[in-house]
């Protein structure tokens, strides 16, 4: 058995797995995370399909220094990770059938590759390096057949990837890369035939007359001029970067003609950078070799960084994240896939300045927006809803790959929080926040760690992001404090962090690592300076030089939606509002629809270019989601009003992305003096969410306290049956069943199906569920309106209607009071509504006029409805008379209560209360038989304990 065993572990030794290949070549660089996929099975109830957890199936990605890939699903961890391995293998070219490879094996897989890419067979296919390999048999006398070494290095995908295995640099020096394509050259002798001198390479034996005559290579009649338009960028950053027209025969080469541009007098030393953008973008950047004695030699190649230094190129380096020395030019065109003919497009100034400015992060927000001049990177996550644009996520990972970095590293962790078998209402918590705990509250996503237990839900989250370079060392790291209720908040707020962390870097570069250092702890980011400063070395000159003097235009400072206008500064002048004020004016949460228009003025107005409009354009106030002033003159209209506004300009190149006339914009510019113009209209206000206002003050939020307080009463009556009218998505019912009550059955009526339906989705898994000791035995969720006569919701214990009937018109509310009272008959019956009172405080605004009579008060003159879907909202003495009267119609007791604020201070509650108590007549106990089948609401959802057969 021993021998057997050893013989065994040989064979394992001999044959190594994928995943060991993987660990050999690339140790603790390679980077699984495996994650669990669930299978869907539907179950559920009676009209209403409910996905049900299947088995577990398991996904790995797998990230090298310069490979991600995704394996599929399996139903073993193992088998994802070595799926995930054996795909990175494939696509790094290496045969994982081989016996244990060894270092030699890429230079061996280099040269195999060679030989494959120079012979009669690669030439026929559809290729993108095929291509070049026939444009170049175009080319005139001693340069025909000959291809750039760097053409080679760059366009077959698999030698790329072995040359950034032979060394990882080879991603960021495209010398080392072309190094080793000569190197391999040199090794094929009787292949190819390389020119002393030159960075060049062709195939020692003629192709074939045969294969040049079907491929019909050679047609130099009628030749066909292509023109293209490129960018020119040269490599002082004293010159300006300007439009070039490319000249391109279909009878030659095209490398010819951007190397005459280039002042070379071939192709053969022109280098091309990777492809920038999107994968399938034939975008690059093209340069020439320096010149140096024996160019052809892998050790000199490899020495040029540190021997041309002085020359290197600031712009062109940093917007393909590679080194680029001299001047250069960025050009889209050259062989596709699966195509014989050259592609070509038109590459414009302000295409070559939106891929400058996509490098930072408020750049990436303003293209996504579509608002360059106008839209702002907010500083702040409130809800998807309200958020507009690329999520904080998704610019986190285009921000990673635009500088060539690792994908970030999301950990969520989830913390499982146990509801409180007490009964007792939470405390709101009175200890000092900090500032960004409470800007959570605001945005109603943040929860006090001191007080987990009012959460409604079991679980929160928190998430920790981690930015790596691609050889996997550390940069930046956020470990937010902050938890949410939802894994995708926890998300985009810590992306939102290290985005913000980052767009205080690129608009000063130049600030002390001290002051760096302060704004990262600010935001519980962590990073190692070392290794930061040398993935961004290129910043500081690159940007510091656009923010230089006023002349070049500096981004105006944060300001306040609160400070008047006096306190602008000279950013901002020639300020005027038109119109007559219709006294719906925009608040901190409101969602602003506005239309605008941006244009250039020159000195003495004597031009005046329009950069920028938008016929309607929305943002959430005060979260920073556009320049400051434009928010600063908006917070002073009302919907109708125009406002004009003139503004010292930004960035240029934020000018030059959203122009269309280049060269108009560059003449306008070089003038003594030009400013922006701003032109806007607001269009439209939509109110804050009421929950939003409530959760900036409260902790637990309202929402949660009046759940308690009606549990408290439930507890207290010893209900056995409750019925909650306009019960929306559960969050009462769900609540309940996480406390021991007397409680057997319980029944909710909503006018939404979608609300009932996710209502039915809690109630179903929560009841179902084997860990549930609730005492309930049945519960059915009735879709209809609550104001409508149904005898089967008479005669419960406790009623509730929390928060619903403002959402009526007075009227409909009346007429729920007298149906509730006058023929539901419950025992009991708990009706809360907003304090109209209390909107002064939520709203941060006053009263005009606080003695007067509170029923003469007009919405203009007064506060707004806490909700934009609120049909009135009733004062402490409106409900209290309206209470009174249907206690009194219908033999019942009343007394009022409320939660958040106090009875005894001013204005009373947030949210008042009445408590509704029936007066025991025996004769009203009997229901009469004509009520009896009076069925209008409609069964959506039924469980009963007794059932424990699956629903159909």
């Amino acid at each position: 058995m021993e021998a057997r065993g050893c013989a065994v572990a040989t064979a394992r030794k001999t044959n190594l797995t994928p995943k060991a290949i993987i660990y050999k070549k690339f140790g603790n660089r390679a980077c699984y995370k495996v994650e669990e996929v669930q299978e869907s099975i539907q179950n559920g109830c009676p009209g209403l399909a409910i996905p049900q957890k299947g088995p577990s199936l398991y996904r790995c990605s797998l990230e090298l220094p310069e490979i991600f890939v995704v394996s599929g699903t399996f139903k073993k961890k193992k088998d994802a990770e070595q799926c995930a391995a054996e795909m990175a293998l494939e696509k790094l070219g290496i045969n994982p059938a081989a016996d244990n490879p060894t270092e030699k094996e890429p230079w061996d897989a280099l040269i195999e590759r060679m030989t494959y890419l120079f012979s009669d067979e690669f030439l026929q296919s559809l290729h993108p390096l095929s291509g070049h390999l026939r444009a170049a048999l175009r080319r005139d006398d001693d340069l025909c057949g000959f291809i750039p070494a760097s053409v080679v290095a760059v366009c077959d995908a698999k030698l790329s990837n072995l040359c950034k295995l032979l060394n990882p640099k080879a991603e960021a020096n495209p010398f080392l890369a072309v190094s080793f394509v000569m190197t391999a050259a040199t090794r094929l002798a009787g292949s190819v035939v390389t020119t002393k001198g030159q960075l060049s390479i062709q195939k020692q034996h003629s192709y074939s007359p045969e294969i040049i005559e079907a491929l019909d290579i050679i047609n130099s009649d009628n030749p066909d001029t292509i023109s293209v338009e490129a960018v020119y960028i040269p490599s002082s950053l004293d010159k300006l970067v300007q439009p070039v027209s490319l000249t391109v025969s279909s009878a030659g080469y095209y490398l010819d003609a951007i190397a005459q541009k280039l002042g070379v007098a071939d192709a053969n030393k022109v280098l091309l950078s990777r492809t920038i953008g999107k994968a399938s973008s034939d975008t690059r950047v093209y340069f020439v070799a320096p010149e140096s004695s024996g160019l052809s030699l892998s050790e000199n190649l490899v020495n040029l960084e540190c021997q041309f230094e002085g020359s290197l190129n600031p712009r062109a380096s940093y917007i393909c994240s590679q080194v680029i020395y001299g001047d250069a030019i960025m050009a889209s065109i050259g062989y596709t896939w699966r195509s014989k003919d050259l592609f070509h497009e038109d590459l414009s100034m302000p295409s070559y300045y939106r891929m400058f400015i996509s490098k930072m992060p408020s750049g990436n927000y303003k293209l996504s927006r579509e608002a360059i001049l106008t839209a702002e990177l907010p500083s702040v996550f409130t809800t998807k809803s309200n958020w507009r644009g690329s999520f904080p996520r998704e610019i986190l990972c285009s921000f990673c790959r635009q500088h060539r970095l690792s994908e970030p590293v999301f950990s969520s962790v989830s913390l499982p929080l146990k509801a409180s078998s007490s009964s007792r209402p939470q405390k709101p918590v009175n200890v000092a926040e900090p500032v960004e705990q409470k800007q959570a509250y605001s945005n109603g996503t943040g929860t006090a760690t001191d007080d987990l237990e009012s959460l409604e839900s079991r679980s929160v989250f928190r998430c920790k992001v981690k930015i790596t370079s691609k050889c996997r060392d550390l940069i930046i790291e956020c470990s937010p404090k902050e938890i949410y209720k939802k894994q995708n908040d926890s998300v985009h707020n810590a992306s939102l962090k290290i985005l913000s962390w980052l767009n205080g870097y690129f608009k000063d570069p130049g600030m002390p690592v001290e002051k760096l250092n302060h704004s990262a702890s600010v935001l519980d980011i962590q990073f190692c300076p070392e290794n930061f400063f040398k993935e961004f070395s290129l910043c500081p000159s690159v940007h510091t030089l656009q923010h230089e003097g006023k002349q070049e235009g500096t981004l105006p400072e944060a300001i306040s939606v609160n400070v008047p206008y006096a306190s602008l500064g000279q950013n901002v002048f020639s300020f005027n509002i038109e119109g007559s004020d219709s006294g719906v004016c925009p608040s901190n949460g409101s969602l602003l629809c506005i239309s605008y228009f941006v244009s250039l003025v020159s000195e003495g107005k004597h031009t005046k270019e329009l950069l920028e409009s938008n016929a309607e354009f929305e943002f959430e106030m005060g979260t920073g989601a556009v320049i400051s002033p434009l928010e600063t003159v908006l917070a002073q209209m009302s919907v109708g009003q125009s406002a004009f506004f003139s503004m010292d300009l930004p960035p240029h190149e934020f000018i030059l992305a959203a122009a269309n006339d280049h060269e108009k914009i560059v003449s306008s510019l070089s003038s003594k003096a030009c400013c922006l113009e701003y032109s806007t209209t607001l269009l439209s206000v939509t109110e804050p969410p009421e929950e939003r206002m409530e959760q900036a003050l409260f902790s637990p939020p309202l929402s949660k306290q009046r759940v308690e307080y009606a549990l408290q009463h439930i507890k207290k009556s010893c209900a056995t049956t409750l019925v909650d009218f306009g019960c929306g998505s559960g969050s009462l019912l769900d609540s309940l069943l996480d406390y021991s009550t007397s409680l057997e059955k319980v029944v909710g009526v909503d006018i939404s199906q979608k609300s009932l339906s996710r209502a039915a989705k809690i109630l179903h898994t929560k009841l179902s569920s084997t860990n549930s000791d609730s005492g309930i035995k049945s519960a059915v969720l009735y879709g209809g309106s609550i104001i409508d006569f149904d005898s089967r919701l008479c005669g419960f214990d406790i009623g509730t209607c929390l928060e619903v009937i403002e959402h009526m018109e007075e009227e409909q509310a009346c007429l729920f009071g007298n149906v509730a009272l006058g023929y539901f008959h419950p025992k009991i019956l708990i009706v809360s509504t907003p304090n109209y009172e209390y909107n002064v405080i939520l709203q941060r605004s006053s009263l005009t006029n606080q003695e007067e009579d509170p029923d003469e008060k007009t919405e203009s003159q007064s506060c707004k409805f806490r909700n934009h879907d609120h049909r009135f909202e009733w004062t402490r003495e409106q409900f209290n008379s309206w209470a009174t009267e249907l206690a009194r119609q219908h033999n019942y007791n009343v007394e009022f209560s409320g939660v958040g604020g106090s009875a005894d201070v001013e204005p009373g509650f947030a949210s008042q209360i009445a408590v509704f108590t029936r007066e025991i007549l025996p004769q009203e106990d009997d229901l009469s038989e004509n009520n009896k089948s009076e069925n209008n609401c409609k069964v959506v959802w039924e469980w009963n304990r007794f059932d424990t057969s699956d629903p159909p």
